[in-house]
């Protein structure tokens, strides 16, 4: 399930979400040299946080099913066409530095993009929820996240950022989340200087 039009999925400006915590996801040439990408985008739709990330220097991914936008998502990455909703996951066995979903929600896939969190690296996840049904679509149920919804499913991993509730032009309802794998060799007071705490 993607955004209330899917057909322009990708098309419009970069989430200010994921513009605002983008410079936690680790941008070194250490990280794994024979990554397939730096950054998974999952269900891309025509690539807006492709581009976004691919101008900061990373190695993006996008998968989504259409492939119209995947031609368009092309020119700043590599691409992969797939029915994440209906076939078998098809990044079993590989991780990413990033993990970045935007307007998509299928629960069933929760465990597999957890997985896809590389240790030390960053889930930035945004999506609708309950409440949205006054502004338009996504309306059903099935396709909304209940009331901290997103936090249980990322347990396991450590919360840096999440917000819920009402966000203007346009009206929407959602939840958002910025979550990291933590290394258990990292220190606490290193994490903190990670994400920018004192």
């Amino acid at each position: 399930m993607t955004s209330s039009n899917s057909v322009q999925h990708g098309l419009e400006p970069a989430s200010a979400w994921v513009k605002r915590w983008a410079h936690l996801l680790p941008l070194n040439d250490n990280f794994n040299q024979n990554a397939l990408a730096d950054v998974l985008d999952l269900a891309c739709g025509h690539g807006r946080h492709m581009q976004f990330l691919a101008g900061l220097g990373f190695k993006v991914l996008g998968v989504d099913r259409n492939a119209e936008a995947l031609r368009t998502a092309s020119q700043w990455g590599k691409t992969l066409q797939a029915d994440i909703e209906n076939a078998a996951w098809p990044l079993e066995g590989r991780s990413f530095k990033g993990v970045v979903v935007t307007n998509y929600l299928w629960r069933d896939l929760f465990p597999q993009i957890l997985n896809s969190v590389a240790e030390g690296g960053v889930l930035i996840y945004e999506t609708f929820s309950q409440g949205n049904q006054a502004f338009g679509k996504p309306s059903r149920p099935e396709f909304l996240l209940q009331s901290g919804e997103l936090l249980q499913h990322c347990k396991g991993l450590q919360i840096v950022a999440f917000e819920e509730g009402f966000v203007p032009a346009p009206d929407r309802c959602i939840q958002r989340v910025v979550a990291i794998r933590v290394p258990s060799s990292l220190e606490p007071a290193a994490l903190s200087r990670i994400v920018g705490y004192p």
